[in-house]
């Protein structure tokens, strides 16, 4: 197959194809594959490999005629393996990517009941062509805002404090942070089953600290005390790095924004281990080892009778806020099997108590330097958008790394055979046309054994692959990157 795109229908129980304007099948589902076998194998398989003669109509003029006038679903007859003709009902919806255009096409039996072909049938029809273009969307958009995020934070990470562009640039990165957010949705809402990957046992402390760092480096109009008391052997929570982190920023920045002069915010992190089921305010807390992270300020504090409500989605007291940043809150922490605490008086400040399941072992710290993102290995970049490209290239150039740049799997292998002097690090994007990102790790793999390998994508997982120091999720900034290098390449260090 000559594309590795988000497929929605991968896993759908009829068979569908992913197709081009030339009716060259890009993509196949599980489905597809069983039913029509090797007809489907090869670099450029065509939609004539399967296509009946008994149709009235060629491969390119049936296209042709569903780019112009879409209809819910007309019969065609396709060859099977063994060269049988079955009949189906086709249903194809089309979009346009990279100026690209291409078609969907799902196939059902044409035994299906009239009643459920004309009606719930074609409603899911509808529902999962916008699934594939909302996935289409999400990736483009990850792609451009991970150029945006990455320069800005970059500049802003070099740029005097009290550079007159500074508050420009910084409003720059909060509007594309708040992109990046919507694009996630626009993701998850498109990839059946919200997060398949698996999560890896993590230190919140570090990431905590990383959080505070942002609030530190882009300082609002008072000024902060801030103090840590985190607990030293802090046992080891499972959670999504990203979320985890939004759900912090979002915390702090509440605080933040509740205080008016010799503001103080401290933050808490401490080990629970319950024998029998509890409750704090409204959270239910059942037996286990839980971490707890506690962000306190001294702040205005909450009305009494507006706290059983702060969850409460589109609920807000402040004006031009849609009131949606707590009840996110709630959800993320609740998903990860935690719940979320509050406490408040008015005048005195708030305090908001995060619990995570926890297991009984002690995390792992940070063992790097906070600030050293400096290097000087060799790092290739795999991606077929060129912006990506340009923006790995400049912050890594500029933290002292030497770069290399590919925009395919064949180009990457080329340079990995090419006499260009060790590459240390190889980051590749998992969706890209041609040889996928999946396809060129097998091959590095099976040929550089002791390769390091970083995956990017914005909502794709390698397969077997926990959310670890292996995996950076698009959009990034320039400190994710660097960091996720700087970690890759010191696991090199310590396996040697």
């Amino acid at each position: 197959m000559k594309s590795d795109a988000v497929f929605a229908l991968e896993n759908a129980g009829w068979p569908a194809l992913l197709l081009d304007a030339e009716s060259t099948i890009c993509r196949a589902n599980q489905s597809a594959i069983r039913i029509f076998g090797a007809a489907l194998e090869g670099n450029l398989p065509q939609l004539s490999a399967i296509w009946s003669p008994e149709n009235n109509f060629k491969p390119d003029q049936f296209l042709g005629h569903w780019e112009r006038s879409p209809a819910p679903s007309v019969p065609l007859k396709l060859r099977a393996k063994g060269g049988n003709s079955v009949s189906y009902l086709a249903s194809i919806c089309s979009f346009t990517r990279d100026g690209q255009k291409f078609f969907v096409m799902q196939l059902f039996p044409e035994t299906v009941p009239a009643p459920v072909a004309d009606g719930a049938l074609v409603q899911k029809q509808k529902l999962d062509c916008a699934l594939q273009l909302a996935r289409t969307v999400s990736l483009d958009f990850n792609n451009a805002l991970t150029s945006i995020l990455g320069h800005t934070s970059l500049v802003l990470s070099r740029m005097e404090p009290k550079d007159p562009s500074r508050n420009s640039l910084v409003e720059v990165e909060k509007a594309a942070a708040k992109a990046a957010e919507i694009a996630n949705d626009l993701g998850s809402f498109s990839h059946h089953g919200k997060d398949q990957r698996g999560q890896a046992a993590g230190n919140l402390n570090s990431l905590l600290q990383r959080c505070v760092e942002f609030f530190q480096k882009n300082p609002g109009p008072e000024p902060i005390s801030w103090s840590f008391q985190l607990e030293r052997r802090l046992f080891a929570a499972k959670f999504d790095e990203l979320k985890m982190q939004q759900t912090f920023l979002r915390i702090i920045e509440n605080s933040v924004q509740s205080i008016n002069s010799q503001g103080r915010i401290n933050i808490q992190t401490h080990n629970i281990e319950l024998s029998e089921s509890t409750q704090d305010r409204h959270a239910k807390l059942a037996a286990g080892a839980y971490v707890c992270v506690e962000i306190g300020d001294n702040g205005c504090g909450i009305e009494p009778e507006v706290l059983p409500r702060i969850f409460e989605p589109f609920f807000t007291t402040k004006q031009n806020h849609r009131g949606v940043g707590l009840a996110w809150v709630y959800g993320i922490v609740t998903n990860h099997g935690g719940s979320v605490a509050v406490s408040s008086k008015p005048g005195l400040g708030t305090a908001v108590r995060v619990y995570l399941p926890a297991e009984k072992t002690i995390a792992t710290a940070d063992d790097l330097p906070a600030n050293d993102f400096n290097g000087n290995q060799t790092v290739l970049i795999v991606d077929d958008e060129d912006l990506i490209l340009k923006m790995g290239e400049t912050i890594l150039s500029a933290y002292g790394y030497r770069v290399l740049t590919a925009t395919g799997g064949q180009k990457a292998l080329d340079l990995l055979n090419t006499d260009n002097g060790p590459i240390d690090l190889v980051i590749t994007d998992l969706v890209m046309p041609g040889m996928s990102g999946r396809q060129l790790v097998e091959q590095i793999q099976k040929n550089w054994p002791e390769k390091r390998i970083l995956y990017t994508s914005g909502y794709v997982w390698p397969p077997g692959q926990e959310h670890d120091r292996t995996y950076l999720q698009k959009p990034f900034t320039s400190q994710e990157l660097l960091t996720k290098v700087k970690h890759a390449l010191a696991e090199e260090s310590r396996s040697e």
